[in-house]
């Protein structure tokens, strides 16, 4: 098991739990932490006993958004310098994107700016009723340029354009009904609900939801006809796995 500094990382039950760990600084992403992240999402996918990642974040907030101490660094650096230090992030959300395991963020507390895209850059978010979600990058003057990718495959043009330009905060509640979010829960019976839902995603065949995952993101793009060969592609994988056939014969026998 890596040594990592920024992160906790644990395996339990085929679940890779991943907590950013700098409560101290609202778990604020540093050069350090994007590499521990990619770094634990790696010995995930390579783990054959995990199923599912746990996004998490230690303390009272999810994520704060980039380190601004070390952007302020940044700011004196080259041009260069400062496209390697951006695509650290952009890679980060590929990682997320490409893992074939579904990845599980929950969230409470305040999740902004680059720890909001690094929330809805997970398959799924899962929200306690007191977290909230927003963009404040133009409130002092920069782009929220990577995360806006994320939020765009979100929520509607008009609604990511609202968002990002406005750098307001919304609420766990509003973040659901726009996209952002997938279930709210009080915040009292979170634990007890978001282990539920991941409990009950874990029975669920892992060849199935990476076949789904794949299939979801590559045609995010691509005209209609493009995405329906690939769905033909993947469908007819999907009838070839032996999860399929063993869940199909299993249906088959209870109907009867």
């Amino acid at each position: 098991m890596a040594d990592y500094q920024r992160i906790e990382y644990s395996v339990t039950e085929g679940l890779a739990y991943i907590t950013l760990n700098r409560p101290e600084k609202r778990n604020a992403l540093d050069r350090l932490t994007l590499d521990e992240l990619g770094s634990a999402l790696r010995a995930a996918e390579e783990d054959a006993g995990v199923k599912l990642v746990i996004l998490t974040g230690a303390g009272k907030d999810f994520c704060a958004g980039l380190d601004l101490s070390e952007l302020q660094t940044l700011s004196e650096a080259s041009v260069m310098e400062n496209l390697a230090d951006a695509r650290r992030l952009a890679n980060l959300f590929l990682t997320l994107r490409r893992l074939v395991k579904p990845v599980v963020a929950l969230v409470r507390g305040r999740a902004l700016a680059g720890g909001c895209g690094l929330a809805s850059a997970c398959d799924l978010l899962l929200a306690a009723e007191s977290a909230r979600f927003g963009y404040p990058e133009v409130k002092i003057g920069f782009v929220a340029a990577i995360v806006a990718v994320l939020l765009r495959r979100s929520v509607g043009e008009k609604k990511a354009a609202e968002l990002i330009l406005s750098g307001r905060v919304v609420t766990a509640t509003e973040a659901e009904r726009l996209g952002l979010v997938n279930f709210v829960y009080p915040d009292e019976d979170f634990d007890r609900n978001a282990t539920a839902f991941i409990r009950e995603l874990k029975q669920n065949s892992l060849t199935a939801m990476t076949l789904t995952k794949r299939i979801l993101y590559e045609i995010d793009a691509l005209p209609i006809e493009a995405a329906l060969e690939q769905a033909i592609s993947t469908n007819a994988l999907a009838r070839l796995t032996e999860d399929f056939k063993r869940g199909l014969a299993s249906f088959l026998t209870k109907d009867r």
